[in-house]
């Protein structure tokens, strides 16, 4: 799929592709320099077969020169799936009239796997108009319902708020992420650094752990076979813990993103008695480390307490790398809190294109937000107004 428009009253040209490879490297790495999840990343998505979403690029043009570009995703949602409670109820029985009535396709500028960043060179008010036009026309082809941004930090917030706003878009708290500066010589020297109530449960899980026997860590660059088989068994069993429904990464993807960002991916291995325990996938910049996904055999996790030693072992391998920012992701958010992580707030907008329903719409959504059903989080958002 491949879309080309001239914008007349912008002065610029615009395309929309089904896949990154039908833009130039060069150009798309041109306005978003530096970002871990690059050109090479995206070209992994598209090649390792997301059942849940399909992808699309805009990038935008000032004659030759590109100017602008982002990533977004389609995807088809059940609203009422979060919803529990007395509004149960009313769902069931609405549902009963229209079955569909509560699924909903949407396009998304973002990516369902990560922060969504828009590449601009300079005239961003114009240059987000242009993509604005290009979200709305990817929807009237897709037939959905719903435009969206998902994931944008506060400096985005910044750039895009008040113009999404315009537009017809609300806003709402996403789930934040988690990070922390490593200003550590060693890990002892951050253990200090924590509450006495911290640091003394934190050895003592560490004692436990190691009375039960040796966890044994492998770090390598690139895993298949039947190492990928184990790693990704637990990943899948660490998805059936969580309340809620995240996208599900085709085992593909962690073979595929090791041959496309040599250099860029880590997997941190854990074993008890030769068999796998614990998986990690990390992606690492410079002095940028992001915990990416997790996976725990639950059969041992809680005896060894598995999620503290690989904590501890990533955090210590961090600190000899001099990585200088740690990224640990979503959810979980009390035991982050107490090992020293920060929240960045992240920012989801959405608009339903129906001008009649979108009041109803903007309406119901209040009760859809993620701080509902996830007492941390608004626990969190709470602390952050005083």
């Amino acid at each position: 799929m491949k879309l080309s428009r001239r914008h007349k009253k912008l002065k610029f040209t615009s395309k929309v592709v089904s896949r990154i490879s039908e833009i130039n490297r060069d150009e798309w790495n041109k306005v978003f320099p530096d970002v871990l999840e690059s050109y090479d990343f995206f070209k992994t998505l598209d090649e390792s077969g997301f059942d849940q979403f399909s992808f699309r690029y805009i990038a935008v043009y000032n004659r030759k020169t590109i100017v602008g570009a982002t990533h977004c995703f389609i995807l088809k949602y059940s609203m009422d799936t979060s919803i529990n409670g007395p509004l149960r109820r009313l769902t069931n029985f609405i549902k009963k009239a229209n079955p569909e009535i509560f699924n909903i396709k949407a396009v998304a500028c973002g990516s369902p796997v990560g922060q969504c960043r828009i590449g601009i060179s300079d005239d961003k008010d114009r240059i987000l108009n242009v993509i604005l036009r290009r979200l709305e026309q990817i929807a009237r082809k897709e037939k959905a319902s719903i435009i969206a941004f998902k994931d944008f930090n506060n400096n985005y917030k910044k750039m895009i708020a008040a113009h999404l706003k315009k537009e017809g878009f609300v806003g709402f708290n996403s789930l934040p992420t988690t990070l922390m500066d490593l200003r550590f010589k060693n890990f002892e020297e951050y253990m200090q650094a924590l509450s006495g109530a911290t640091r003394y449960d934190l050895r003592r899980k560490f004692r436990a752990s190691e009375k039960h026997g040796k966890v044994e860590m492998e770090i390598v660059d690139q895993i298949d076979g039947r190492t990928l088989e184990d790693a990704y068994k637990l990943y899948l069993q660490m998805l059936e813990t969580h309340d809620m429904a995240f996208e599900i990464v085709p085992k593909d993807f962690f073979s595929n993103i090791s041959k496309n960002m040599p250099g860029n991916i880590k997997f941190f291995l854990w074993r008890i008695d030769g068999k796998m325990a614990a998986f990690l996938f990390a992606m690492v910049k410079e002095d940028m480390f992001i915990d990416y996904y997790l996976g725990l055999d639950y059969a041992l996790a809680h005896k060894y307490h598995l999620y503290f030693v690989k904590f501890r072992d990533v955090m210590s391998w961090c600190i000899k790398h001099k990585i200088k920012e740690y990224e640990m992701g979503i959810t979980g958010y009390e035991p982050k809190r107490r090992l020293g992580f920060n929240f960045e707030h992240l920012y989801l907008y959405v608009k339903y294109r129906n001008a009649f329903i979108r009041p109803f719409f903007n309406f119901f959504a209040q009760f859809l937000k993620f701080e509902n059903f996830d007492p941390e989080l608004k626990k969190i958002l709470q602390e952050d107004a005083l």
